[in-house]
């Protein structure tokens, strides 16, 4: 059974200014895609618990925090970030 996943206003916001600034922007959309889809099908296999109903994944140039919602098959995406990656 899938789950809807649903991005907040603010990490909408977030992943748009992160494409914009983005030197690979087909890096973002393809990570935010495969986290999207990854999250709809079994989000508590992806990802790390942070404690409560919090949990984080990281993809490629993003890092996401998100909470599921059993009881309406709910995954909402409350934040993300750039990761930046270190040599």
């Amino acid at each position: 059974m899938s789950y809807t996943v649903v991005w907040s206003a603010v990490a909408e916001q977030k992943l748009a200014a992160i494409w914009n600034t983005a030197n690979d922007r087909v890096a973002v959309a393809a990570a935010a895609n495969g986290i999207d889809l990854a999250l709809s099908r079994k989000p508590r296999l992806c990802g790390e618990s942070r404690g409560g109903v919090l949990r984080v994944i990281f993809a490629g140039p993003l890092g996401l925090e998100y909470e599921i919602i059993e009881d309406d098959r709910q995954v909402r995406v409350l934040t993300v970030w750039q990761v930046r990656q270190s040599i």
